[in-house]
């Protein structure tokens, strides 16, 4: 019995370790064979994918001028995500004729020549940073680090992440896109001049006065300083409708020459510099002509002959004393004292805008 399953097994160990051994190269003919299918079709489908990619038509395929035409309907938004794509087509999204049409359509009316004067020179300050640092050692110093720390699109990030893609270095300091941007995230005050200071405070009401401005993009709104005796007052959430551009030929403590004052007539609106002291600066204040006392009316007003203009600020009650002040027309510089303020030169409202603007601010009340 014993010597049978000697004889079976000794003749199904070799059967079976043949038959692995068979299953063992076929898996690895398998293998191979796959492997080499799978090289294949990896190879076919990238080579489709190649045709198909030369088939397609890339923008930067496009004429130039059919690509401007695109780029120029872009919001400004949509143009730094579109500089973000390639250095081709960041150099010409920085381009300044396509940046230009939106600094006059949003920027344009607070843009004045005072501003604009502000924005030169404070390029021109940072261009002389970057020529020192060019020209020093190649050790960093604070102004090279000042220059490159400059994060102008911030506005962007929350948008399109541009921010964090590096946009904040693709704008040369002296371009329109740079002075754009640095207008929306605030980075830039500039002169302006504000109605109303102080959230219309009852002691500058229909009043106008010089400040620096920056603009707050979240809010839509803007912050504001004044100067004024030595002290500094600040102002948030100031509105557009209560801004506009600030005065070149006249500064915020210099006499106004009054140029229009013989040519005034009654009805007539106008705008006057007046002062507390003589240490404060001048702001504008809303007026109309009135009539002297011994005119007889309208048809034989003969006030625009008399020497002597008078100037009325009705948003006072008429017993108020700041409700009207007499100057004379040919020999008037600054006149008042230290008690009724002082009252500087004149110019002649002479457009419908300027009138409106000041009476959509008239004060609900009349003031004492």
């Amino acid at each position: 019995m014993e010597t049978k399953y000697l004889t079976f097994f000794s003749f199904c160990f070799p059967n079976t370790i043949c038959v692995l051994l068979l299953l063992i190269v076929s898996w690895l003919a398998r293998s191979i064979i796959d492997r080499n299918w799978l090289r294949t079709l990896l190879r076919r489908t990238e080579a489709k994918k190649n045709q198909e990619d030369e088939n397609k038509m890339s923008l930067l395929d496009l004429p130039d001028l059919t690509l401007d035409c695109i780029l120029e309907k872009l919001s400004p938004s949509e143009l730094c995500a579109t500089a973000c794509v390639c250095s081709e087509l960041r150099d010409k999204c920085v381009s300044d004729h396509l940046w230009q049409k939106h600094m006059e359509t949003k920027w344009g009316r607070l843009m004045g020549d005072a501003a604009t004067q502000e924005w030169k020179s404070h390029v021109a300050t940072l261009m002389r940073c970057l020529r020192s640092s060019n020209q020093s050692s190649s050790k960093p110093n604070w102004r090279s680090r000042f220059v490159a720390s400059l994060k102008p699109f911030s506005w962007l990030s929350s948008n399109h992440g541009c921010d964090k893609r590096g946009s904040s270095y693709f704008a040369p300091i002296d371009s329109v896109m740079y002075w754009y941007s640095n207008l929306e995230n605030g980075k830039f005050w500039f002169p302006a001049q504000v109605y109303n200071r102080e959230n219309g405070h009852v002691g500058f009401m229909m009043s106008c006065y010089d400040a620096k401005i920056r603009y707050d993009f979240k809010t839509d709104t803007f912050q504001a300083k004044y100067s004024a005796h030595g002290r500094r007052a600040a102002e948030e959430k100031v509105t557009w409708q209560r801004l506009r551009p600030s005065q070149v030929d006249t500064k915020s403590r210099d006499l106004h020459v009054s140029d229009s004052l013989h040519g005034l007539r009654p009805g007539d609106h106008f705008e006057i510099q007046w002062r507390r002291t003589k240490e404060f600066p001048y702001g504008w204040w809303f007026g109309i002509v009135g009539h002297q006392q011994n005119c007889d009316g309208e048809e034989n007003c003969r006030c625009h002959t008399d020497e002597n203009v008078v100037m009325e600020f009705r948003q006072f009650r008429p017993e108020s004393p700041w409700s009207r002040t007499v100057i004379n027309r040919k020999e008037h510089r600054e006149t008042g004292n230290e008690d009724d303020g002082f009252y500087g030169g004149v110019k002649k409202l002479g457009t419908e805008d300027e009138v409106s603007t000041w009476k959509r601010l008239w004060p609900s009340q009349s003031l004492e």
